[in-house]
């Protein structure tokens, strides 16, 4: 099956949560495959191989950055990246906004939280999130708008365990909606959810979910 007949199968799956396409190492050819069946959200985890995608491919697409993002890069993506995924820190958060600034520009992001068990996963913890969200630096970015959360299982078989993860997230979604609801901060946005899981990501919650391989077949 090609690109299109995948992306196909994928969509019929999702119902209503929305489908961020994962393109990272893919060629440009197989972007324009997936961009030519419909698919405008693609998903990019490097800096250097979105802004180089970006230059030379249709203006109309989505950027998403759904990897790790480190303070000095942000700037090479604050003109035009679609949404932030991978906001981990309050200091990534502030770059953000400064880049924002400079351009005049609110940049929508969603703030990472660590769900899974694995140590070597990025996020904010639950009272991270809340010290980020209440504090008084948070208070002034007028250039970033914090759309929902984010969040990874850990890469596993074991299903119930997948499912744990995402109930948390969940749960701490719907708390943090109810406690912080304000023109800056309306959660409404939860990424959870990837190739090997975006079921359960789907059954538990997840309004986003990021799939690559089975779209755009195994990472070359």
């Amino acid at each position: 099956m090609g690109i299109a007949e995948n992306l196909s199968a994928v969509k019929n799956s999702l119902g209503n949560c929305q489908l961020v396409a994962v393109s990272k190492t893919k060629p440009n050819e197989d972007l324009m495959e997936a961009y030519e069946a419909g698919q405008r959200a693609l998903g990019e985890n490097k800096v250097q191989e979105l802004t180089d995608k970006a230059e030379t491919l249709p203006k109309d697409i989505e950027w998403h950055m759904i990897g790790h993002l480190q303070r000095n890069k942000v700037k090479y993506i604050a003109p035009f990246v679609h949404l932030i995924h991978s906001v981990d820190s309050v200091r990534l958060l502030k770059e953000i906004n400064k880049q924002g600034k400079k351009i005049d520009r609110v940049i929508p992001v969603l703030l990472q939280i660590h769900i899974a068990e694995e140590e070597n996963k990025y996020g904010l913890d639950e009272q991270e999130l809340h010290e980020l969200l209440s504090s008084e630096a948070f208070k002034e970015m007028n250039h970033v708008e914090v759309k929902g959360l984010m969040g990874m299982a850990t890469f596993t078989d074991d299903q119930d365990k997948i499912r744990r993860e995402f109930k948390s997230l969940k749960k701490l979604f719907d708390k943090t909606s109810a406690q912080y609801n304000d023109e800056k901060l309306k959660l409404k946005e939860l990424s959870m959810g990837m190739s090997g899981d975006y079921e359960i990501a789907i059954e538990e919650g997840s309004t986003m979910v990021r799939i690559g391989s089975k779209i755009f077949g195994e990472r070359n």
